[in-house]
């Protein structure tokens, strides 16, 4: 397949054509201007004028024949003094004619006739006739002589006039004609011009802009998804290179996406792999966990009273960390499920919920002297959820707040709803994040350093686990903490538009019950207000796409 030409190869023959056709129009028009605006100067500069000149001659020899003609019945001076300024206007005309008609031998000849018919007419009979007493009628032979004389003149003129008259008329007709044969080579020039843009069209339609517009055919076809379509290599040079590189595009897409599926079967099969392993180990090692928990429990009963304070702590430790692994394999199996299965998705009171999260933790609060605050609407909160993960994960964030709270301290619980968006927000007072880790949270095993030296157990779980689940509801989750100051957990969720039936009257367990305390601080809606004014949310686990 050919290489085609180059776009600018096609187009400047284009526009060279138009170019050329441009200046020979503005030539044209130009010098049909010019030969036109020069006709009708002549004609209204030159020869009209000598025309008119012409004129004036024979009306000055009228104006001389009448006064002659009253000098000799009369002897009116003013006959004498009209004869004298038409004799004195005669030679000007004369010569203005006579300059026109120079190089002119037709004309020439008709004026220097017309000059020798005004001569003699003026030397034969106007003169004498002036020069004899005023009031002397001519005689008949004089009045003959003078008429045939003048005739003459007249006739003269006559011819004069009528050369005048022919090149007035073929001067007007030249100017129409250049000003006609102008216009009409500009427009046969244009259509030449339209002939040759049309047939220009036709090639650039064919070469370049079918090209393009296939070219963009099989683009648009890719974009909704056929993987298969096949840019064709035509048109010119640039054209060509672009549908080579669509093409090399496509065929790395599909190599990835041969890649993609190649991996994501694999992936499949390692998540299942890795479930399968996390279940076995898991059971592995629960089951010697729960026999060595039992056979302490055994030696703590059997020998109460009677170990060492150095046995006791040494027996001490080995529950502890009995507790801190089955801790740890819970964590990790609620995190396999968290990742790797379905979420059974029902419409959940988010209120409701939250309330039962807090009744969950009320006890293990109560241990160390810590407060709970919660404020939730009284109306039913919307969301689709699975109950019990989603569950699980606002158990984990109330944990870790009373964990990682001072002994005594208060944790407020708060839920708002705004325009489609269900936020609780979860706000303790207690050790805080340092800010140069707040950016690390969430992930797998990774505690705060502060949290580690104050030695306070965990797993490093709990966080990633919330933050899957929540994930798992197209959530967000969004942290704000100050090292010293405290921490405050926001979880958001959208609310749905159809709300869940009103469930049945829930009443958490009375604390006093349980601990023998007064709970009525702890209960109160609205105990406890979360300052808007604080510096907005740190975002510690940004949302997954």
């Amino acid at each position: 397949m050919g290489s085609g030409r180059p776009v600018a190869r096609l187009v400047s023959p284009v526009i060279v054509r138009l170019g050329v056709m441009a200046a020979l129009m503005a030539a044209i028009a130009v010098l049909g201007v010019v030969l036109s605006t020069a006709a009708v100067n002549y004609l209204t500069h030159e020869l009209q004028p000598a025309a008119a000149a012409n004129q004036n001659v024979y009306q000055d020899l009228t104006d001389m024949s009448a006064a002659v003609e009253a000098w000799s019945s009369t002897g009116s001076v003013a006959a004498k003094d009209d004869y004298e300024q038409a004799l004195v206007r005669l030679p000007a005309d004369q010569q203005r004619v006579r300059q026109f008609a120079a190089g002119d031998n037709e004309l020439e000849l008709l004026v220097l006739r017309q000059e020798r018919a005004a001569r003699d007419w003026i030397t034969g009979y106007a003169s004498p006739r002036m020069q004899a007493k005023g009031g002397t009628p001519a005689t008949p032979q004089q009045v003959r002589s003078g008429s045939q004389l003048f005739n003459s003149v007249r006739s003269a003129h006559q011819a004069t006039t009528e050369a005048f008259d022919s090149r007035v008329r073929q001067a007007s007709t030249d100017a129409s004609f250049r000003l006609k044969g102008t216009i009409l080579a500009v427009v046969l020039l244009a259509i030449v011009a339209w002939w040759l843009v049309s047939r220009s069209r036709r090639r650039l339609t064919a070469e370049l802009t079918q090209p393009l517009l296939d070219l963009e055919a099989v683009v648009q076809r890719m974009a909704l998804g056929d993987h298969e379509v096949r840019a064709q290599q035509t048109g010119p040079k640039e054209v060509r290179a672009v549908a080579s590189a669509l093409n090399e595009f496509a065929d790395g897409q599909a190599r990835a996406r041969a890649v993609e599926g190649r991996i994501q079967t694999e992936l499949r099969t390692l998540d299942t792999a890795r479930d399968d392993f996390v279940s076995n180990v898991s059971h592995e090692l629960r089951t010697p966990l729960t026999t060595i928990a039992g056979y302490l429990e055994m030696v703590a009963e059997e020998f109460d009273g009677q170990l060492q304070p150095r046995h006791e702590k040494m027996l001490e430790a080995t529950r502890r960390n009995v507790t801190r692994l089955k801790q740890l394999i819970d964590d990790l199996l609620a995190l396999s499920r968290a990742e790797g299965c379905d979420s059974d998705m029902e419409p959940v009171d988010l209120a409701l919920l939250v309330r039962e999260a807090v009744t969950d933790v009320r006890i293990t609060a109560a241990r160390r002297g810590i407060h709970l605050h919660v404020d939730t609407p009284e109306a039913v909160v919307p969301v689709l959820a699975d109950r019990a993960m989603l569950h699980r994960a606002f158990c984990n964030v109330l944990t870790n707040a009373v964990k990682f709270s001072d002994q005594n301290g208060s944790v407020e619980v708060a839920l708002r709803t705004t325009g489609t968006v269900a936020e609780v927000s979860v706000a303790d007072h207690g050790i805080g994040i340092p800010a140069a880790e707040i950016d690390r949270l969430g992930t797998r095993f990774f505690r705060a350093s502060n949290a580690v030296h104050n030695e306070i157990a965990g797993t490093g779980l709990g966080l990633r686990i919330m933050q899957t689940i929540i994930d798992r509801h197209d959530g967000d989750v969004v942290i704000d903490s100050t090292e010293g100051e405290g921490t405050t957990v926001s979880v958001r969720l959208t609310l749905q538009p159809d709300e869940v039936p009103a469930p049945p009257l829930h009443e958490l367990v009375d604390a006093e019950e349980v601990l023998g305390t007064d709970p009525g601080d702890d209960l109160r809606p609205g105990a406890a207000e979360i300052d808007p004014t604080l510096p907005r949310i740190v975002p510690a686990f940004p949302r997954r796409g």
